[in-house]
């Protein structure tokens, strides 16, 4: 068995990718990949990780948190998707982003040592990722929510080379979260595993979210009649009717942050360009891009 770790990151997926596996558990279940409700396993698994403190579960353990997360006897994939996994919100930004995320990754798989781990996760331009982040923290202000930190430090790659330093062999699969729209179904398949030719219900909510309804409409109604025959060709279909269609304020981002001036959000943007460029040749990583 290997246990799949969708690790968001907050202001990413907002938990579409689980509702979407959710609804097709019966589907996936029959290809042995379990999709169980977060409530079985997002606390059991903080606090199982808190009280081991970093040091590996006994057989016994593993078999105790194993039975509360699954029914089934044998799997060959158990799907576990969290932001917290990384982080809570209010400690995502100390210094870097998600400073501890490598550490308690560490910490989670050593609830099941003897299990494979592979791990998922979606990153976004900070330009974009830090405003929708301070909404989250409601009540804090932008200074308590900087302090320590400068926007042009922030870089994603160095998250990725923590995790990847701190759980070696563990496989890393990241896209941009701005890319996801064109790479959903892709998306899909990487996290849970299932045959390429397997079709998923509601695997479209992600698009029908940031277009408008008579667009998604006749999008589907094209998809429908004419059938791409290959990924790159429903991409191209996909963002044709995206740049007719999208809803406005899913394209225009209201960056209201205090001091931030449109120079420091396009350095910002380029930079984040740029890391992600980096990410996608590191070592041990796999890259999904359109």
């Amino acid at each position: 068995m290997r246990i799949v770790y969708h690790l968001g990151a907050h202001c990413t997926d907002e938990e579409r990718l689980l509702k979407c596996l959710l609804k097709n558990r019966g589907a996936l279940s029959a290809q042995g990949i379990v999709v169980p409700g977060p409530a079985r396993y997002r606390s059991l698994i903080r606090d199982t990780a808190i009280t081991l403190k970093g040091t590996a579960a006994s057989r016994d353990t593993q078999a105790l948190v194993l039975d509360q997360i699954m029914d089934e006897d044998v799997a060959e994939r158990l799907v576990l998707s969290w932001d917290g996994f990384l982080s809570f919100p209010q400690w995502v930004l100390k210094g870097s982003l998600y400073p501890s995320g490598g550490e308690r990754l560490r910490a989670i798989t050593q609830i099941f040592p003897e299990i494979d781990a592979e791990f998922h996760l979606a990153i976004r331009n900070p330009a974009t990722f830090l405003p929708c982040l301070l909404k989250k923290l409601r009540g804090k202000s932008y200074a308590e929510f900087i302090e320590g930190s400068q926007p042009m430090d922030l870089r994603w790659s160095d998250l990725i080379e923590n995790i990847l330093a701190r759980n070696p062999g563990v496989p890393l699969h990241v896209w941009c979260d701005e890319d996801t729209p064109l790479i959903w179904p892709e998306v899909l398949q990487s996290v849970s595993g299932h045959a390429p030719l397997t079709r998923l219900d509601d695997c479209d909510d992600l698009l029908a979210s940031i277009m408008t309804e008579d667009g998604f409409r006749r999008m589907t109604g094209y998809l429908d009649s004419h059938a791409p025959q290959t990924v790159e060709q429903r991409r191209r279909i996909v963002s044709a009717f995206l740049d007719k269609f999208a809803r406005p304020e899913q394209i225009d981002l209201e960056l209201q942050m205090p001091g931030w001036t449109e120079d420091l959000v396009a350095a910002m943007t380029l930079q984040y360009e740029q890391d992600a460029a980096w990410i996608a040749q590191m070592p041990g990583v796999t890259f999904l891009a359109p």
